[in-house]
């Protein structure tokens, strides 16, 4: 998968002469933590909604709030925004960009094609649309923790197993947990907790560990 099959294509972006309260009220009326700053076309950096509030003046000032308001319409998202942004190409995969975004501890990457800002791709794409349908986060059924299952055959196992039941899987995934080297195996069944348990007993029966877990 690459993030060209993740990313947000309409992305909003701004000058680096937009007041700084402008580009604050664009983001809170559309929800977003980071606005990409664009010149002629080209990316030259981005603002976020920590670098807005760094920027507002301190409770404790003794300015008036006409005078806060004024100062803030003369600052520009060029006198805050991160200069250093880190970018990906919708060719990068979606793995090298979880790395990478790991890496640099950012929250987004702009998505960059020829120079033009062409996308963008935050940590809640990351959750929402390869997380949470890796683990079928939301629907129906019931999952099973299969422990310490290193090999193809005891994958081909479980699998036969769960076929003579004629359960459907909804997701499967290799999991090592922290401080534990062995791998376990997470099924997601569509099926109810009774017809699970039974699946449960034969796998059991042929020597497997197996917890079961709500969905």
């Amino acid at each position: 998968m690459h993030i060209r099959d993740i990313m947000t294509y309409n992305v909003v972006t701004v000058p680096s002469n937009t007041p700084v309260n402008h580009a604050s009220e664009i983001m809170r009326t559309h929800r977003f933590e980071r606005l990409p700053v664009v010149d002629k076309g080209k990316l030259v950096g981005i603002v976020t909604k920590d670098r807005l509030l760094r920027a507002a003046p301190s409770s404790a000032t003794s300015l008036s709030v006409w005078e806060l308001t004024y100062l803030l319409s003369k600052m520009t998202v060029a006198e805050i925004m991160e200069r250093d942004v880190i970018t990906v190409t919708p060719d990068t995969s979606v793995e090298s960009a979880v790395a990478l975004a790991q890496e640099k501890r950012v929250g987004s990457l702009p998505v960059v094609e020829d120079d033009r800002v062409v996308g963008i791709v935050t940590t809640n794409d990351f959750f929402l649309k390869i997380f949470n349908v890796m683990l079928g986060v939301g629907e129906a059924g019931t999952r099973l923790t299969i422990r310490n299952c290193p090999t193809a055959e005891a994958l081909t196992q479980i699998c036969d197993v769960i076929h003579g039941h004629k359960a459907d899987i909804v997701t499967m995934s290799y999991v090592r947990f922290p401080g534990r080297d062995e791998k376990d195996v997470v099924v997601h069944l569509d099926e109810g907790v009774d017809e699970a348990r039974r699946i449960v007993e034969d796998l059991e029966a042929a020597g497997y560990s197996v917890e079961i877990r709500g969905r």
